[in-house]
């Protein structure tokens, strides 16, 4: 990867998403919207819900938001065939993915800083390990879901289908992270699914963070998360087509 053109596309990519106000808005509200929702849902139960179910869903949202916004906006630069003139141009699909990844990955510091300011400052959410790394994985966590976005969009002739990748790529994801059931729980062989699936080591540890004060752990579960954005976009480069046929 070129720098110069790695900033280059990056830049496009935060100047068309600072025209889009709409879906601007979405990805640095959303997951705020969200995390107050689930502290309401949780506020007149006994017990400590949101401190149970919250660490794990401020590692989810900016997830799936990430995933399902740069899987369309990839596809859409195919079928209108932007794509294929950019890279016409001396520039690779590797330059192009991580342009979209370096765009995303700014848009994804500024939703974790307000989804983990609100979560820490305003609802309450007890944190034991240092705030600023809980905020680093959820910015880890919403580039994981750019770079699987990045991935399956390659396999999209449509929106609509690369909306149908969401079952496919998330919803197994969210089911065997630990979210409903510890991981330690869950029988053999969905236990070993979930040890190969990057989410389950996202939510990991955020619930580290929140139960102890020790991050060894955590950074082991970040460089898990990295290795699986590099793979995907690695991936990504290898069937990224020009355009959509």
């Amino acid at each position: 990867m070129t720098p110069r053109i790695l900033f280059a596309v990056s830049r496009r990519v935060v100047t068309q998403l600072r025209r889009d106000r709409r879906t601007a808005a979405m990805l640095l509200v959303l997951p705020c919207v969200l995390m107050t929702l689930l502290w309401w849902m949780f506020q007149d139960i006994p017990g400590s819900l949101f401190d149970r179910f919250g660490p794990a869903l401020l590692a989810l949202f900016p997830f799936i938001v990430m995933f399902l916004v740069t899987s369309v906006t990839t596809l859409r630069e195919r079928s209108s065939g932007t794509l294929e003139r950019l890279l016409a141009m001396p520039m690779g699909k590797l330059d192009f993915l991580g342009g979209y990844a370096v765009a995303f990955g700014v848009v994804a510091a500024a939703q974790a800083a307000f989804a983990v300011a609100l979560s820490v400052g305003l609802l309450g959410l007890e944190v034991e390990g240092p705030v600023l790394l809980l905020g680093i994985v959820a910015v880890a966590d919403a580039v994981l879901g750019t770079a699987l976005g990045l991935f399956v969009s390659a396999f999209a002739r449509t929106e609509f289908q690369a909306v149908q990748f969401m079952p496919l790529f998330v919803i197994p994801q969210i089911l065997l992270c630990g979210l409903f059931v510890p991981r330690s729980s869950l029988p053999d062989v969905l236990h070993g699914v979930s040890d190969v699936l990057p989410l389950s080591y996202a939510t990991d540890a955020m619930q580290t963070l929140v139960t102890t004060p020790a991050t060894g752990d955590v950074w082991r579960d970040l460089g898990i998360v990295a290795a699986f954005v590099v793979a995907a976009l690695g991936l990504g480069a290898a069937t990224l087509r020009r355009r959509t046929p």
